[in-house]
Order: C-alpha cells, then sequence, then structure tokens
C-alpha cells in the first residue's frame, strides 16, 4: 500500500471520531493496554507531560512543545485531531511523522491489531508512541483525546500534568455537570506527579483539589498564581506580556484565549524548571514567539490574508466561541462576514447565541459525516436573529465571501476544526 491507501485503511478499519462522531469512541483501556504490550512499552522509553482540557489544550501542547525545542530536547508532539494531514498528528522537532512509518506500522503489525477491533485513536496512539521511542526522543508532550481517566493516552507516567479548563463540550461521554467533567479531566493527575490546573470555577476547583490531595500530587492553581501581570498589543497583532519572570514576553498566538493559555502555560514551565528541566528564558521567549513555525501549529486566531481581511479559528464549543465573540467585536471593518459550520454534537444554540447579529452569515457543512447540515445551521441561526445564505461546502461559501466583501470588510471562518480543515485544505 502507498500513503493513500494506507491512510485510506486506517479510516475504514478503526472507526474515526473525526468522522462519525460517538460510533467511534472506545471507553476503557484494554485495547490500549494489550497494543502497549505488544509494542513493549514504548512510552516508557521517553519522558512525558500530559494536557488535558475543554479548550486551549492544544495552543498549550504545541507552545510548550517549542519552548523544549529551544531547550535542545529532542521533543515529541501528540495532539488531535489534525486539519490537513493525519501526520500534524505525530510530529518530533516540528517534523511530521514520516509517511514511509505509517505505511510500515500498518503493513508490519496488522495481523496483531486488526483482531481487536481498535479505535482510530487507539491505534494512532499507539503509533505516536512507538514512533516517539524510534526516533529517540527525550520529552513528549501528550495531548489528550477525550477526557482523560479513559483516554488511551493516560497510560503515560509524566513528569508533569496540565489541565487548562473544564466547559461542556462532549457531554453525552464525559458527563452533563461541570463537576462529572472535570473528575474525567482529572482522572489523568497520577501519584506524586505535579498538576497545574489553568482555570477554575466553584464546581471545578473541589474535584481538582481532592483528586490531587488523594493522589499526594502537588497541585499549582495558574489563577492563584496569576504569574501574567499585564497584556498588551503589538501592531503586528501578536501580543506584549508582562509576566511575574519574563519582562516584554512576545507571542505569536493572537487570540483573546491566548491569555488565559498564557498564564497557564507560566505556572507550568515554573514547575519543569522545578523538576530540573533546564529551561532558560531565552528558550521560553523563542517558544512564545515562534510557536508555529517551530511545531506547525494552525487554526488558532489564523489570518490567512488582507484586505480583506480572512481570520479562522478551531474554536467549535461555548467556552471557545466566547472569546471568538469577544474578539471579532474588537475588531475594525466596514462589514463583518463569518463563514460558519458546525458538527452535529456540539451545543449550536449555545454556540449561535454569541455571535453577533449584524454579520453577514454564510452557511455551510464540513466534509465529515458528523457536520450538521448547512439547512439545519441556517435554521438554528434564524432563531437568534443571525441572516445568510446556504452553501453547499466551505470552498463555494469562503469564495463567495470573498465575492461580496471590499477591502475593508472583515471575513471569518470557523464553528467547527472540520470547517478550518477544509479550507486550509483549500490553500494547501
Amino acid at each position: 500500500m502507498d500513503y493513500q491507501e494506507t491512510l485510506t485503511y486506517l479510516y475504514n478499519s478503526a472507526p474515526l471520531f473525526q468522522q462519525i462522531g460517538k460510533d467511534a469512541y472506545k471507553e476503557g483501556l484494554e485495547n490500549t493496554i494489550r497494543l502497549d504490550e505488544y509494542f513493549g512499552h514504548p512510552h516508557q522509553r521517553f519522558r512525558t507531560i500530559h494536557v488535558a482540557g475543554t479548550n486551549g489544550k492544544g495552543s498549550c501542547s504545541h507552545t510548550l512543545a517549542a519552548i523544549l525545542q529551544s531547550a535542545g530536547y529532542k521533543t515529541g508532539l501528540y495532539t488531535s485531531p489534525h486539519l490537513v494531514d493525519f501526520r500534524e498528528r505525530i510530529r518530533v522537532n516540528g517534523i511530521p511523522v514520516s509517511q514511509d512509518f505509517v505505511i510500515r506500522f500498518v503493513e508490519q503489525h496488522r495481523a496483531f491489531f486488526e483482531p481487536l477491533h481498535p479505535s482510530f485513536f487507539e491505534l494512532t496512539t499507539a503509533m505516536a508512541f512507538l514512533y516517539f521511542a524510534e526516533q529517540k526522543v527525550d520529552v513528549a508532550v501528550i495531548e489528550v483525546g477525550l477526557g482523560g481517566r479513559l483516554d488511551c493516552t493516560n497510560i503515560i507516567h509524566p513528569d508533569l500534568c496540565l489541565i487548562t479548563n473544564i466547559s461542556f463540550d462532549h457531554v453525552q461521554f464525559l458527563g452533563n455537570t461541570l463537576e462529572k467533567i472535570a473528575t474525567e479531566k482529572a482522572g489523568i493527575i497520577k501519584p506524586h506527579v505535579p498538576v497545574v490546573i489553568g482555570e477554575t470555577t466553584p464546581e471545578t476547583y473541589p474535584v481538582f483539589k481532592e483528586k490531587a490531595d488523594s493522589e499526594h500530587a502537588p497541585i499549582v492553581f495558574a489563577e492563584e498564581e496569576q504569574l501574567l501581570k499585564q497584556t498588551s498589543r503589538n501592531a503586528d497583532g501578536t501580543y506584549l506580556y508582562q509576566t511575574a519572570d519574563y519582562k516584554d514576553l512576545t507571542g505569536e498566538l493572537g487570540g483573546l484565549c491566548q491569555q488565559k493559555n498564557t498564564n497557564t502555560l507560566l505556572s507550568a514551565i515554573r514547575q519543569l524548571i522545578k523538576a530540573g528541566y533546564p529551561i532558560g528564558e531565552t528558550n521560553v521567549r523563542e517558544g512564545f514567539a515562534h510557536v508555529c513555525e517551530l511545531t506547525g501549529l494552525m487554526g488558532r486566531w489564523q489570518k490567512l490574508s488582507d484586505r480583506p481581511t480572512l481570520v479562522c479559528d478551531t474554536g467549535h464549543n461555548t467556552g471557545g466561541m466566547q472569546y471568538i465573540a469577544e474578539q471579532l467585536s474588537l475588531q475594525t471593518y466596514r462589514t463583518l462576514r463569518i463563514v460558519i459550520g458546525m458538527v452535529n454534537d456540539k451545543d449550536i444554540s449555545g454556540v449561535l447565541s454569541m455571535l453577533p447579529k449584524e454579520a453577514c452569515y454564510y452557511f455551510t457543512q464540513a466534509s465529515v459525516k458528523r457536520a450538521l447540515p448547512a439547512e439545519k445551521v441556517k435554521e438554528a441561526a434564524a432563531g437568534f436573529g443571525l441572516k445568510g445564505n446556504i452553501y453547499p461546502n466551505v470552498g463555494a461559501a469562503v469564495e463567495a465571501a470573498r465575492k461580496d466583501a471590499a477591502a475593508e470588510d472583515f471575513i471569518f471562518v470557523g464553528g467547527s476544526s472540520f470547517i478550518v480543515a477544509d479550507l486550509l485544505s483549500l490553500n494547501n
């Protein structure tokens, strides 16, 4: 099989949550443990950092990886979902896993894993751990796929656990209260392993505290440390942070949510230094200022063009959309045009309720089975006074928005990671 045939095999033989949603979810770690035993426990051959949370875990994972790379570590990075190419999920020093390795993994090991009927994420996690071990990485930043307690990344014993925040997402798996969701995320907390909590609510704080205490795990609440003192904007849209440890720290990522992420990361960096990681000020500055170049991060308030300005963002739940809505309100434009689509397992009403009524909307759907039909998005949007037309795919919607736009207009594309994925695939 060539690379494309291998991907087709993986997508067809192992259910892909990215495509079909809940039917791809497998609860429990039985398959993960069997795969790990078969491959000889590869995750034990490198150090790890474990990152969970509802929003921000991707940005935090990439930034930590960038800082570690700058510090001279050969750094693995495992994240999901991918936007353009499957290989984005598994990187070493920012370079995606090779096509040859993906092909070889399937050809050499399918006889073992086919009878297990693993999920796509179970299989790719095993692939990532094996690749990092073969590449002899020093440390790998591992992003949780879904939840934490029963996530198949949760077999690692990391040097640090990081939980960014808790809001409502994947409630059909994780529970319909913040306490239940926090309990699942807190499942990554390990005995005696330091844990940093980025944001809490009155419902989630005691859940994290109780779990950390029961595991004798040192716990740090970034909101209490408050190492980020002041934030301002540079002319190019990047952030200038004043922090307790670094003066005039430039942050490349421009979304409003990055202020919260930065405060969380500052606490995490302190804990890594305390754990013996020789991270210097230059490494922190390099990682924050060049995270996209160092790790290949895409889709976080990413500007794709000027005149008209076109920005995309992968924020897709109420926690993420509140920052996007606020950021849209701060932009200067003649007309705001929003290309939007969603998937069928999200709180569509919660997201739509936050969006500006004065914008022109281009309702569409992503090229995944989970995509909510554009007609249904438009119908739901009408209940919140949002008006626009329907387009069969992201390309058609963006083309229409660009055709309608004046140079002074602002076009935002989002609502789902998969809408952004389709957009970036057009430009690839």
